[in-house]
Order: C-alpha cells, then structure tokens, then sequence
C-alpha cells in the first residue's frame, strides 16, 4: 500500500457512530478499512507510508459548498486558506458571477464587476472563454478539488447586457443554449445572485426556463436570492416555488435569516422548508458559523444605480444629483441591493480594496453615504466589506436542520477579510461541536462530507470507504480550532496535521506540501 493510517478514530461521514480502525490508502482510493477487533486472521494493512493516528479523527475532506476561489486557485498554488482547514472540494462559479462562459466583452466587464470578490485579474492568462476551459485550466494542477456552477449573472450579461428589461425570446434562447453547454462541459448546476446586477434583473419566468435546462441534465439551483433582510421569507419560498416548477433540485446559497427584522426568525425559514421538503422538493442549503455578511460595497445600491455596467455606476455617483437619490434609496427607502433595509452605516465595516492609497480605510466602519460615495470612487468600486447584520441564535438555529451543509463564502480579497475564509471548517468543529455542543462530531462531519457529496451526485466521494476516492482529513478533536480572528482573518488553523487530496499529502505534518492534487469535478453523466 502507499499509506496507512494506524488506530485513526474514523468518523465515516455518514453520521453513523465513529469507530476505531486501520486504513490504508493506495492508487489514490481507500484500498481497505481493518477495524479494530476484526476477526482473526484478519492482518493490519502494511504500508511505505505509515501514520500514527491514535487519539485522532480521520473524516472525509470537507466540501466547501459555496466559495469564491474562482481566480485564487490559479493565482496562489499552496492555497492554504482552504487545504489548511481539511477542505479537499470547492463549489465555485457562485453567486451569479464568474469566468465563464464569456466572451471578450463580458470577460472585461465581469473582471470589472467583481474585482472586490477576487482582484482585478491582471495577473491572471485569461486562457479560457468556455465553461469547459476553465475546467481544463483547472485540470493543469490546483491545491483542491473543484466543481462549477454556471453563473447566470454572467449568462445575462453575455446574451442581454446590462439592461433591467425582461429578455427577448432570442436572448433567452441564447441563455437556455449557453447554459446548456456549460452543463454538457462538466458544470454541476447554476447559481444566480438576485441583490446583483446584471442576474438580478432577471424575473421569474426567466429563471424557471434557465432552470429547467439545468434540471435536464441532473443538476441543481444555488441562488443568491432576493433578499435576506425585509422579506426574506418571501425570497425563499419564491425559489422553492420555482424550483418546484421546473422541476430543479434548489441548494439555497448562504441560507441565513440578518438584519434586526429577522432576529429569531429562523424557525419560520425551516418551518417553511419542512413543508416543502415534506412535500417532495428536492432541497439543501449551506451556511457559515458567523454572524456578519461579507460582499462588496457597490452591492449594496439600489438595482437602478448599477444598470448599465460598472462605468454607468462611477458616472452616476460622480453626479451630485443622481448620488443624493442613491442615498435617499439607501437611507430612507431601503434598496434591493441591501435586502430592502434602510442602511445603517455602523453595520459597515471595510474589509479590503483595491487602490493602495486607500490602505488606511481597511478595518474602519464607513461613516455615512459621503464617505461610502467617495470610497466607491476613489477605489473605482473595488471597495470589499463586512456587514454586521447577522444574529448568533439564527446561526445556531439553521446549522442543526437536516439538510444543512457548510459552505465558507470565503472572499481571500483584500487586508482583512472575513475570517470564515479561514475558518469556516475548523470553527464548525472547535466552536459549535467540541465548545457549544450544537452538534455532535457524527453529525458535524456529515453536514460537511456526505451530504454536499451527494448534493454533488459523487457517489465516490464525502464518505470513508473502500473503494472510495481518498479525500481524507486527520484531525484532534482536542485541539482543532479556527485561529482566524476578525483582528488577524488570514490565521491558519490549529488540530489538523494531515490532508489528503486524491491520495496526496497536501497539508502533511501540519505544513503544506508542494502537491497540486486537486482537479476538476465534473458533472456526473
């Protein structure tokens, strides 16, 4: 055998109870599981490789469902925001916005639109325009695994622009077929973010024929939906009823009930779930351990604001006018790009930009419109934040229902980012299992193995079983932690000393190794 893992305390991801056993690893699988006690005659593996895992926990990788690595995979190899916390898959493509399928215009234009999400990309060979080439650019060797929704923000802009009107039957046409090829090229699904231009635009019935040629080819809708703030509640269930009609698997991204009209309010958001789940709907959701939110300070103005692409926005905010009815939208009204709740600027906190003279900004609570005004010019909409709007028992609340899986929406840009970039899997385990007791370890490595794996249609993957790909995490209970802090975002975790991507050490002894293990996942066929 390649590797063995000695008396590893093997906590299998299917939620069952953990047991004690060898496991041993070779051609990249789990080539056999001896568990303690077998019958006689039974050998423990031998391997060239052999690890002493008394007193720790051996799990499946974890599957980040929903991350913004898109650029950060090609840019930086060692990538241990991710490998360092046990994550071997990636769900890229999110929130409606990414790289493909594009072509030269919408490349630029999405560059622009986005630079707060992953830089500008000036360091990047834009060697691709297809789904299917970014994928192959994948395949070339990246930290971890990844898989691909086709980003309909993307599709929009590419077929219709940036124009807030429904669709012509031709554009809609050239949507239904650009999705489709990026499904038949290896995407897993769709998602859409419904607070940013240009996929908000889209109405419903849009969104259901998209949805039904994703629903053709086994795939699922992860929607960044119409608001979670002032009705939210509404937003969710206008997904599950589309979905419903089209009859697509919906994967709700960053399921989560902020802003103060929704304190306590996550009850109604699984009551409403359960009855859909009971009816036959084919739902998941993903969240992450924190309570603040993380996007771009240009998402926040209201839709109108942004029409026609990030140009028309630095234009409008330059003219004195048109920036005093932006903020009577911000203040008083409450703009869809800030889920219909009247903004409070004590909430907003800069994360990260684009421009190095504005460096001094970073970690400061925007002061009022003027200041956001000057902040998103100068950094010519480059500006990331932290939005503290979220509520600890919400949080609590969702991570324990029964189609929960972990999904960091980490955001590397910036000098201080999130720390759920860093965090996300560790503090699942250190925080809310080993602290809280919200979960227990069964039940944790679960909602962040197994349950992604199947949302995913892996069948060889999110479990620890022979035969399976070894994508496997070795871990202390004891000590695993998130060290990411909101003072220090970029801390790498503490507890987990090995990680395997494919059968390769990339985070061997507590380091990360030079292995570029990971490639893309492609749709099942």
């Amino acid at each position: 055998m390649d590797l063995v893992f000695h008396d590893a305390e093997v906590v299998d991801g299917t939620g069952g109870p953990s047991y004690r056993a060898d496991v041993a690893v070779d051609g990249g699988r789990i080539a056999a599981i001896v568990k303690e006690g077998a019958a006689a005659g039974c050998q423990r593996p031998t391997a060239r490789r052999v690890v002493d895992a008394e007193g720790l926990v051996l799990s499946p990788g974890f599957i980040d469902m929903h991350a913004h690595s898109d650029l950060a995979l090609l840019r930086d190899p060692d990538h241990s925001a991710k490998a360092a916390q046990g994550v071997t898959l990636e769900v890229l493509g999110q929130d409606g916005l990414s790289y493909a399928p594009v072509d030269d215009r919408t490349l630029a234009e999405v560059r622009k639109a986005i630079t707060g999400w992953n830089g500008s990309g000036d360091d990047i060979d834009f060697d691709w325009r297809t789904v299917g080439e970014y994928l192959d650019r994948l395949d070339r060797g990246i930290a971890v695994n990844a898989a691909y929704l086709i980003p309909q923000g993307t599709v929009r802009m590419y077929a219709v622009g940036w124009d807030d009107r429904p669709a012509t039957e031709a554009e809609l046409d050239h949507m239904r077929r650009l999705v489709a090829e990026g499904m038949e090229q290896g995407a897993v699904g769709m998602s859409s973010g419904l607070t940013y231009t240009p996929g908000m635009y889209a109405k419903d019935a849009e969104l259901t024929e998209l949805c039904k040629v994703v629903a053709g080819y086994g795939g699922y809708y992860c929607p960044h939906h119409r608001s979670y703030g002032a009705g939210a509640l509404e937003a969710y269930q206008e997904m599950v009823t589309l979905t419903r009609e089209a009859g697509c698997a919906l994967h709700l991204a960053h399921a989560t009930m902020n802003f103060g009209v929704n304190e306590g309010r996550a009850p109604e958001l699984l009551a409403l779930l359960d009855e859909a789940l009971d009816g036959g709907a084919d739902i998941s959701l993903d969240t992450y351990p924190y309570t603040p939110g993380c996007t771009t300070l240009v998402a926040v103005l209201p839709s109108w604001a942004s029409e026609g692409g990030p140009e028309a926005v630095l234009a409008r905010l330059r003219d004195d006018a048109t920036a005093e009815r932006i903020r009577h939208h911000l203040e008083v009204i409450g703009s869809d790009g800030c889920h219909g709740v009247p903004m409070d600027w004590d909430t907003i906190e800069v994360s990260g930009v684009s421009e190095a003279a504005l460096t001094d900004w970073v970690g400061r609570r925007v002061d009022g419109w003027e200041s956001a005004r000057r902040l998103l010019l100068e950094d010519r909409l480059g500006t990331t934040i932290l939005q503290h709007v979220g509520h600890e028992e919400n949080v609590r609340t969702i991570m324990r229902h029964r189609v929960h899986t972990g999904g960091s929406d980490g955001i590397l840009q910036g000098l201080k980012p999130h720390p759920r970039a860093y965090g996300t899997f560790p503090r699942y385990l250190g925080r809310y299992v080993r602290e809280l007791g919200v979960l227990s370890l069964e039940e944790c490595v679960a909602h962040l193995t197994s349950r992604p794996a199947a949302r995913l249609r892996l069948p060889d993957r999110g479990v620890v079983r022979e035969g399976h790909i070894a994508d496997l995490v070795l871990f202390d209970p004891e000590t695993v932690g998130a060290g990411a802090t909101y003072e220090s975002p970029r801390t790498l975790p503490t507890g987990i000393p090995h990680v395997l991507v494919n059968g390769e050490f990339v985070v061997e002894d507590g380091k990360r190794t030079s292995a570029l293990a990971g490639r893309s996942v492609r749709r099942a066929r």
